[in-house]
């Protein structure tokens, strides 16, 4: 039998109001919602309180970082409203709570406190509380007035979840979308029309042309190609490459979009790859950070306002759900102790303290040990067991925000290394390049480089014009080689080729296939190359007007060349050994020679593996 609800006292004393607040008459409402949801289930629910409060009806919210601090602005029933936005405090999965201090309205403040109880494996208790402390007479009749028509919606919107969980649809309310105008709706069939007819994958153009018209404007504010291609059950590179054909009919707009390394927020939107800067600024955190780290940037994509408003409209801050990365934030006083009993899966943590750049990290896994004792001053990695107790303690003179987040960043964004290894961008979008003082991360890449054997003796023994056209031609049979294993060519450099892909498998599969195009029997050209691969971080930098590709991983590519003759490949031990690559070799009947790489740069020689494609 499950134990009663806490009242009102059991809350705040689990939870107090905050001090400054706590001694003024205040007005109280504490609700009970016993729903047939599992906490996973609900939480996402309870987090994302944005959609929540349009689904009860709240007034539609705006809401301002400056001076480090975020200050919000509504007006329900007509009238103004404006307050500070406190940060929130939370623990994944148990409890949030959120503290609005008033500089107009109804109330000098509003403290809202959601907590989760599971009753069993698919039953939880949610209780809801509100205190508020008026402003006035008036304000306290207006409070009186309004949240207990708060409840009646609360049990409306849980009435429809639980509906819905029942029908098997999204858990969810989805407002309507309004139709579109004839205009957007003609622009969208024929754009939709031209790109099956040039094609593209029907079946992403048929979904994403379908969402554009009726989606969530939510969702719709910022697609993720990745995201809705796993929502979807569809080919990531399919999907993207329908959403950058749709930008060029200008269905869609892409945004590069500046992310803070901390709340890993959007701190800027820029539409335009060369409208991007070196550095970027959290205001709400407190930092400024370099966007040449490789999570800094990600790439987006809005609805054209031809076709479709969408608005970036908000109805609460959310700080959970914008936030999904932590797991705990919690502010603690000088000198303040608090123990917290989490429900952590196993992986790697980052233990921080706003606005600073020290991390200590926790990782977690089944049978370690059950706490773990985190001090403001200290930094350190330890271990922990999946449901660890947490004792925080705020050993300085100030107070302290502690945040417990995941380390590893999701893998839903489209990042830039991503974007620029897919020949269809470098076509579509030839215009783009970057600034001349940015360099972005674009995390491991495997870099090809082919290499005409005998060059100099083909230009020697033809002259110039014929040797030209012979390697102007070997570019055309290369070039769509490497786009059909879902790479993009770089650059050439006299009669080589760079090209770059995000998956080492469709380098060695691109390898072949062009050995392939110039093998033994071909009579009609003599053309025979050799191909260096190597896998490892690059940066993006500027050449020219176009996008280059640079680092020691690109250097030693190049160099690899040197190990390679005539229908060989000299791949690095990073490209043999990484994942699908040895099944696949092996598949083939591929022979594998071990050979070394040795040069005065490298502190001892390189092993390397050569495969001999062809043989004469």
């Amino acid at each position: 039998m499950s134990a009663p609800p806490k009242t009102v006292d059991d809350l705040l004393a689990l939870h107090p109001w905050p001090k400054t607040y706590a001694a003024e008459p205040r007005l109280q409402w504490l609700w009970h919602f016993e729903l047939p949801l599992s906490v996973k289930q609900l939480w996402p629910i309870v987090a994302d309180s944005s959609r929540m409060n349009r689904a009860l009806g709240v007034s539609e919210m705006k809401f301002e970082d400056r001076d480090g601090l975020r200050h919000g602005t509504s007006r329900p029933g007509g009238v103004a409203h404006a307050w500070v936005e406190v940060p929130w405090n939370w623990v994944e999965g148990q409890w949030l709570e959120s503290v609005r201090v008033y500089e107009r309205g109804f109330s000098k403040v509003v403290y809202a406190l959601f907590c989760l109880e599971p009753l069993d494996p698919q039953r939880t208790r949610l209780s809801v509380y509100f205190g508020a402390v008026p402003r006035n007479f008036v304000g306290k009749l207006a409070l009186n007035f309004g949240f207990p028509g708060l409840e009646k919606d609360f049990h409306r919107v849980f009435g429809e979840v639980t509906g819905q969980l029942a029908a098997l649809k999204p858990i969810f309310m989805l407002p309507p979308a309004e139709p579109l105008s004839p205009e957007a709706e003609a622009k969208l069939e024929a754009a939709k029309k031209k790109l099956v007819t040039e094609g593209l994958d029907p079946a992403c153009v048929e979904k994403l042309f379908s969402w554009i018209r009726t989606g969530d404007e939510e969702d719709l504010y910022r697609i993720q190609v990745r995201e809705r291609a796993r929502a979807w059950s569809l080919d990531e590179q399919q999907l993207l490459r329908v959403a950058l054909h749709a930008t060029r009919e200008a269905v869609l707009e892409i945004s590069w979009d500046i992310i803070c390394p901390h709340c890993r927020g959007v701190t800027e939107e820029v539409s335009q790859l060369g409208g991007l800067t070196a550095k970027g600024e959290c205001e709400v955190c407190e930092l400024d950070f370099g966007t040449n780290a490789a999570e800094s940037v990600e790439i987006t994509f809005h609805v054209h306002p031809s076709i479709r408003a969408i608005a970036h409209r908000t109805f609460c801050s959310a700080e959970p759900a914008t936030k999904q990365h932590i797991r705990l934030q919690r502010d603690l006083s000088a000198g303040e102790k608090l123990a917290v009993k989490l429900k952590l899966e196993p992986g790697t943590y980052r233990l921080r303290l706003h606005g600073r750049e020290e991390y200590g990290y926790l990782d977690v896994s089944e049978g370690k040990p059950a706490s773990h004792a985190w001090k403001a001053s200290a930094v350190s990695r330890q271990e922990a067991g999946v449901e660890p107790e947490l004792e925080l303690f705020n050993d300085t003179d100030k107070p302290q925000r502690f945040i417990l987040e995941a380390a590893r960043w999701s893998d839903h964004a489209l990042r830039p290394g991503q974007l620029f290894s897919l020949q269809e961008y470098r076509d579509l979008f030839s215009e783009d390049y970057l600034g001349t003082d940015v360099q972005l991360a674009i995390g491991d890449q495997t870099i090809l480089f082919t290499d005409i054997v005998g060059s100099t003796a083909m230009y020697a023994e033809r002259g110039d014009p014929a040797a030209f056209m012979e390697v102007k031609n070997h570019f055309g049979e290369v070039f769509p080689v490497v786009a059909k294993h879902r790479g993009a060519v770089v650059k050439t450099i006299g009669d080589a080729v760079m090209a770059a892909f995000s998956d080492p498998l469709d380098a060695v599969k691109a390898s072949k296939d062009i050995h392939a195009c110039f093998g033994p029997g071909r009579t009609d050209s003599d053309t025979r190359l050799r191909i260096s691969l190597n896998s490892g971080p690059c940066i993006a930098v500027k050449l020219n007007t176009g996008v280059d590709y640079f680092g020691q991983t690109v250097n030693l590519a190049a160099k690899l060349q040197s190990l390679a003759e005539a229908w060989q490949v000299a791949m690095s031990e990073a490209v043999a050994r990484a994942p699908g690559v040895a099944a696949w070799l092996e598949k083939e009947g591929a022979k594998l020679e071990d050979v070394t790489f040795a040069s005065k740069a490298l502190r001892a020689p390189l092993p390397v593996k050569r495969w001999t494609c062809f043989i004469e």
